[in-house]
């Protein structure tokens, strides 16, 4: 950004509430050595002094892209945060950040609020404990939050839903980007991946996951406990998510029956193959067979 300082902050009426997620404010800050931070430049209501914090009432997603400093919540104690560094700031959670003094640094932040965020609050995709994401520098990120401020200065029709999704967006981006650098510091993702493959390759077989563990050299607890954080799946469910697709393509691509393919995926039962089908899809088998070949259901 050209500007040392770049703010927007937004009306939002009540049609952009029903969106899910609607953005309050926007911005860029440039921060000198020595300067004051923050800026006297904010609404009174987005001013805070580094001695005492702050509370909002919305959300915000900072991205620090140049120097180093603090920040502390009422969840979490005091962190160094540098260049590379989200964190996000939850409604009438206490917080406080600054730079150091010495060296300043570079930050983007969008403010924002709605029944989206709240439920990934809810659902524990985001929670006050672990506010910070080191995923590091990436100019993709930073685009975002450019596009953002774009979106904000024009302010055409529908820029709201435009924000929503360029929210919804770096969030994505703050969960996906820190769990990979998580995993990545300790070889996990080769191995992790390299289990994915197994499994799938051996779709159509009779699957020992403990045998699989023992191949990766991991104890079958610690391998469970790694493939659920990373791929959101205990080993076992994700065997059945495998079965289920190679079940879909079957149907879709082949002339078997529905007895046939389930015994090829090593269902002992053809009837709770049906039912596990049913439960996860809401059509049998055969019904699915129909709807993908544009036959009418009955």
């Amino acid at each position: 950004m050209k500007e040392a300082i770049h703010l927007k902050y937004l009306i939002v009426n009540e049609t952009d509430l029903l969106w899910g997620i609607t953005v309050n404010s926007v911005g860029y800050q440039h921060i000198t050595p020595q300067m004051a931070y923050p800026p006297s430049n904010h609404p009174s209501r987005y001013l805070f002094s580094t001695q005492k914090g702050r509370i909002l009432d919305e959300y915000q997603l900072l991205y620090i892209v140049r120097g180093k400093g603090y920040f502390a919540s009422g969840s979490s104690k005091q962190q160094s945060v540098k260049e590379g560094c989200m964190f996000l700031l939850f409604p009438g959670e206490w917080h406080n950040y600054r730079p150091e003094k010495q060296i300043g640094w570079d930050e983007y932040w969008i403010g924002f609020k709605g029944a989206n965020i709240d439920n990934r609050v809810l659902t524990g995709f985001f929670n006050k404990q672990k506010p910070i994401f080191r995923i590091g520098l990436y100019d993709e990120v930073i685009q975002l939050y450019r596009q953002a401020i774009e979106v904000a200065e024009n302010q055409q029709v529908g820029f709201q839903q435009l924000l929503a999704g360029i929210v919804n967006h770096l969030l994505g981006l703050a969960y996906s980007l820190d769990k990979k650098v998580a995993f990545e510091g300790n070889n996990m993702t080769l191995q992790i991946n390299k289990a994915k493959v197994v499994l799938r390759e051996r779709i159509l077989e009779d699957i020992d996951l403990e045998l699989v563990a023992k191949d990766l050299n991991m104890s079958y607890s610690w391998f469970r406990r790694k493939f659920r954080e990373y791929t959101g799946f205990a080993p076992a469910q994700y065997v059945q998510e495998l079965k289920l697709q190679k079940a879909k393509e079957l149907l879709t691509n082949s002339s078997l029956s529905s007895k046939e393919i389930a015994f090829q995926l090593r269902f002992d039962d053809p009837e709770y193959f049906s039912s596990f089908f049913k439960k996860r899809n809401n059509m049998t088998p055969i019904q699915y067979r129909d709807f993908t070949q544009g036959k009418v259901l009955k």
